[in-house]
């Protein structure tokens, strides 16, 4: 095979193989989409929970650094939040 050839098929690979990864990756999105609809049909406000996903992913120490930078702003503007879960609003 010719060299042309060669990276003709290896492109025509890598693009079909990108195209299966969207499919993949457009039926997960489907699946949390899924997902987040019976939580609201359960009573659970989406919103919340993608606040609560977030800080999940984040490292403990990078929480705490969030909250107190946070309620130091919420200091200077007089507004008072006393829940560590104000950091969802």
């Amino acid at each position: 095979m010719s060299e042309a050839t060669v990276s003709d098929e290896q492109l025509r690979l890598f693009v079909e193989r990108v195209e299966r990864l969207e499919e993949e990756k457009k039926g997960i999105s489907d699946d949390i989409r899924d997902t987040f609809n019976e939580m609201k049909s359960q009573g659970y406000d989406p919103k919340i929970v993608k606040k609560l996903l977030k800080l999940r992913k984040m490292a403990p120490h990078d929480r705490a650094e969030i909250e107190a930078v946070l309620s130091v702003y919420c200091d200077a503007v007089g507004l008072q939040l006393d829940l560590p879960l104000a950091l969802a609003a």
